[in-house]
C-alpha cells in the first residue's frame, strides 16, 4: 500500500508527467505505463491514483485551469486600475510556464480531445468563459457594454490564435511579441471607440438649440 500523505504528492508528479508525456508525444495516444514510468511509479498505483488513463488527463486539464487561474487572481489582485486588469490577463496568457512547449501541446491534444470528450470539451469551455469573463469585467469600466464585448471577444481570440501559433515551431511568435500585439489590439479598439464618443459629443454641440446655447452661457460653461 502506499504510505500515508504521499497521495498528494503521487498524484502531482503522474500529472506533471503527463503533461510531459503528452508534450513529447504531441497527442493524447499515451498509455497509463507511459506516464507512470515518466514518473517514476508502477502502473498498478498510477491506475490506484487515478482509476484510468482518462480520469488522469482530466486531471491534468484540471491542473492547468487551475494554474491560470490561481495566476490571474494573483495579477488582477496586483493591478489597481481597469487598464491595468486588462493588461494583467493578456501577461498571464502569455507567462513563460505556459509558454512551455510540453504545456502547448498538451493544450492542442485536449483540443483535438474535446471533439470527441464531453468532459474535455466542458473544461475548455470553462477557461473560455473564464477568460472572457476577466477581460469584459475592466472593459465595462473603460467603454460602454458592448464596445466591452466586442473588445474582449477580440483580446480572447488573438489570445487564443497566438498561443496555437506556438506550434508552429518554424514560425513562432515569442512572449514579448505576443502580449505587444494584443496591447496594441486592445489599446487601438479603446482609442478609436474614444474618438467616436468624441467626434458624437462635437457634432451634439453643434446642433444644440438656442435656448440650450443661452442657458450653458448663462451656467458659465458655453465654449461659444
Amino acid at each position: 500500500m502506499p504510505k500515508v500523505g504521499m497521495e498528494p504528492v503521487r498524484r502531482k508528479a503522474l500529472v506533471d508527467a503527463a503533461l510531459r508525456v503528452i508534450g513529447d508525444h504531441g497527442s493524447l495516444t499515451v498509455t497509463m505505463s507511459d506516464i507512470a514510468r515518466r514518473a517514476g511509479v508502477s502502473p498498478a498505483l498510477a491506475h490506484h491514483y487515478f482509476g484510468s488513463k482518462e480520469q488522469l488527463l482530466i486531471e491534468t486539464v484540471r491542473f492547468l485551469l487551475r494554474q491560470l487561474r490561481n495566476d490571474a487572481v494573483t495579477a488582477l489582485r496586483e493591478a489597481t486600475t481597469p487598464r491595468e486588469k486588462v493588461s494583467a490577463i493578456i501577461r498571464v496568457s502569455f507567462q513563460a510556464d505556459q509558454f512551455a512547449p510540453q504545456t502547448i501541446a498538451a493544450w492542442l491534444a485536449f483540443y483535438a480531445e474535446a471533439q470527441r470528450s464531453e468532459e474535455t470539451r466542458r473544461f475548455l469551455v470553462i477557461y473560455a468563459r473564464r477568460l472572457r469573463s476577466n477581460l469584459l469585467a475592466p472593459l465595462r469600466s473603460l467603454c460602454a457594454a458592448d464596445a466591452a464585448e466586442r473588445i474582449a471577444e477580440g483580446a480572447a481570440a488573438m489570445i487564443d490564435g497566438l498561443y496555437i501559433r506556438q506550434s508552429l515551431k518554424s514560425a513562432p511568435i515569442g512572449i514579448t511579441a505576443s502580449i505587444a500585439l494584443t496591447e496594441d489590439y486592445v489599446t487601438t479598439q479603446l482609442a478609436r471607440i474614444g474618438g467616436m464618443n468624441q467626434q458624437h459629443q462635437a457634432r451634439d454641440q453643434r446642433h444644440e438649440s438656442p435656448a440650450e446655447s443661452i442657458a450653458l452661457h448663462r451656467r458659465g460653461i458655453c465654449r461659444g
